[in-house]
């Protein structure tokens, strides 16, 4: 199995601290997953992408579901069309391995070349995904019983899984990681990331836009809070609809872009209505003549 010696810096398009950055590094050189935590928004996939470009590298990308299993990113046995061509008559059935299919996993493994490969919001799975997983990522190999066969990883991919912690993983599976977690930018290092996207914006803009999208996201009891992605999205409908920079904090247009639950939407209501009446200085307890 080859191992490449890859240095990951960072790319044009992702802004990476020295701690994530070292962080990849390190699990490149251990051989070992790199567990990416975050709440949603913080560009823990988009790091994939980015390790693949500066590397050079091809990207597959295992997205997981609330029904997936561990066998599929393996390998399935296409036990249905063996079956339709055992009707007809126009193959060689007997032939099992032409009806195994490779899983994503699979597709790492078997690629002649490195690759990085991304297991996508493993959280979402069953409890036992990632145990499921620990034997194959740590032997980089697995067997198929069908066809009684070893697949051993040719070059060993670099493994990003992310996860948003909507359920805890096991301990005997967080032991095999490295691990890293993504604190949502503060407003210097989002500034930062808005000139990666938009480099020519408007300063006035950024500064009322960015004063109102940590606003809301320090709203109380707030549900989904907004993050850079839809502040990145935010901005471009700024931009697009010629808003005045003067009017984003007192209007808040496009709100849809940012929040995306109604009960966000009445807490913010019910925030500025608040806030209007603080405003309002108090009657007059004479009587008028």
């Amino acid at each position: 199995m080859k191992t490449a010696m890859n240095h990951y810096r960072g790319s044009s398009d992702y802004i990476v601290s020295d701690d994530l950055r070292h962080s990849v590094n390190i699990a490149i050189a251990l051989g070992k997953p790199l567990l990416i935590k975050g709440e949603p928004g913080t560009g823990k996939t988009m790091l994939a992408q980015s390790i693949a470009s500066a590397l050079g590298m091809e990207l597959i990308i295992w997205n997981i579901k609330s029904t997936t299993k561990a066998q599929e990113g393996l390998y399935v046995y296409d036990t249905v069309q063996r079956l339709y061509d055992s009707q007809f008559q126009d193959h060689d059935v007997a032939n099992i391995k032409q009806y195994i299919k490779s899983g994503k996993l699979g597709e790492a493994f078997q690629s002649e070349e490195q690759v990085v490969l991304l297991i996508d919001e493993i959280d979402k799975a069953d409890l036992e995904f990632p145990n499921d997983l620990l034997w194959e990522l740590d032997q980089m190999s697995y067997y198929i019983p069908e066809t009684r066969e070893t697949i051993k990883a040719k070059s060993r991919p670099i493994v990003i899984i992310t996860s948003n912690a909507e359920k805890e993983l096991p301990d005997a599976f967080l032991r095999r990681c490295v691990f890293h977690y993504i604190a949502f930018p503060n407003p210097e290092e989002m500034a930062e990331i808005i000139k990666v996207h938009h480099p020519k914006l408007e300063k006035r803009l950024l500064e009322q836009a960015m004063e109102a999208f940590y606003m809301l996201r320090n709203l109380p009891n707030i549900q989904k809070k907004p993050s850079t992605s839809e502040l990145i999205d935010w901005l471009q409908a700024l931009v697009v609809g010629g808003i005045s920079p003067n009017r984003i904090k007192q209007d808040l247009p496009f709100l849809g872009v940012l929040l995306k639950k109604n009960e966000d939407l009445d807490n913010l209501l019910l925030g500025l209505q608040q806030k209007t009446q603080n405003r309002m200085p108090p009657r007059s307890n004479q009587w008028s003549r």
